[in-house]
């Protein structure tokens, strides 16, 4: 036996906002979707995906700084209104 225990990696993130290193399983996964971004809280939207921290402080900087379309590759400047909704929502809980 090669003496590694069974205890199984959990993949890590960097918010686009802050910056900081996450749990892949504490961030937002979000998709460009026809000039949009949009909440991928499951993970199985085609396309490329950023991940944000479901807080609008996180969210408020990656709009300020513009990364959003720049991490998604996105030709041009992106909705966020449905993101803001969804980060809303989930801040309310």
């Amino acid at each position: 036996m090669s003496g590694r225990t069974p205890v199984r990696a959990c993949p890590e993130r960097t918010c686009v906002g802050c910056r900081e290193r996450a749990a892949k399983i504490e961030l937002l996964r979000t998709v460009a979707v026809e000039g949009e971004c949009v909440p991928d809280p499951r993970g199985t939207l085609p396309g490329r995906g950023a991940y944000v921290h479901p807080a609008p402080a996180c969210l408020d900087l990656a709009v300020r700084r513009r990364v959003l379309p720049r991490a998604l590759r996105a030709p041009g400047p992106l909705d966020t209104k449905a993101l803001r909704r969804y980060v809303g929502q989930a801040d309310s809980c």
